[in-house]
């Protein structure tokens, strides 16, 4: 589907993974692929964060390194798109913005789907106005080797749970490899690799 995604048709089963990509990794790609499988989406939405409120605390590659990282490592698979909507909007990022700007973006036949891990969704109750969060969108909560359900419960309704394939992969990880000189191929998509290192990227 490609960069922006703006031709989907209304009424369409659209997920929403929103992150700050830093970078994406393959165990961003499977888990939009797994939930697009499952939920039977007409496509998936990668948005990355502009300014993440809960990250205020690290330094984040630019945005628009993020953005071009995520566009490479979604081009190949028809089912991905990415959108600048975090981007350009000013000040913090809220994932409530986030839909309610999709959602007049897309019109009101749209249903949407938000792809969180279950280490988000735990902390979904500080988040800014979650219960229009809940109203704008479903929840699919995918799980984590290292994020265990404990006290998130499958809501029926609102929000599900989805076992993906169990990948010990991290933006983190990532990040901290490429700051040891340690390579990233297999854990990112060959031309995020690529360029994080025309870039210069996590060096510092």
């Amino acid at each position: 589907m490609g960069e922006g995604g703006a031709g989907a048709a209304r009424g369409a089963r659209i997920g929403v993974m929103g992150g700050t990509f830093d970078p994406v990794h393959l165990g961003h790609l499977v888990a939009a692929a797994e939930a697009g499988r499952a939920f039977g989406l007409d496509e998936v939405v990668f948005v990355p964060a502009g300014e993440p409120w809960q990250k205020e605390a690290r330094r984040l590659a630019p945005a628009e390194d993020r953005y071009a990282m995520t566009v490479i490592a979604t081009a190949a698979d028809p089912l991905f798109s990415v959108s600048r909507v975090d981007i350009e909007r000013a000040g913090p990022t809220y994932t409530v913005d986030t839909l309610a700007d999709l959602s007049r973006e897309r019109g009101p036949e749209a249903e949407f789907f938000l792809i969180v891990g279950a280490d988000t969704l735990s902390g979904l109750g500080t988040w800014k106005d979650p219960g229009r969060l809940l109203a704008l969108a479903r929840v699919i909560c995918c799980t984590r080797p290292d994020h265990p359900l404990r006290s998130v419960e499958a809501d029926g309704d609102r929000i599900s749970v989805l076992e993906i394939p169990q990948l010990e992969i991290s933006s983190t990880l990532c990040r901290d490899r490429v700051r040891a000189g340690l390579p990233v191929r297999y854990l990112v998509p060959d031309g995020v690799a690529q360029y994080i290192a025309k870039r210069g990227l996590y060096r510092e």
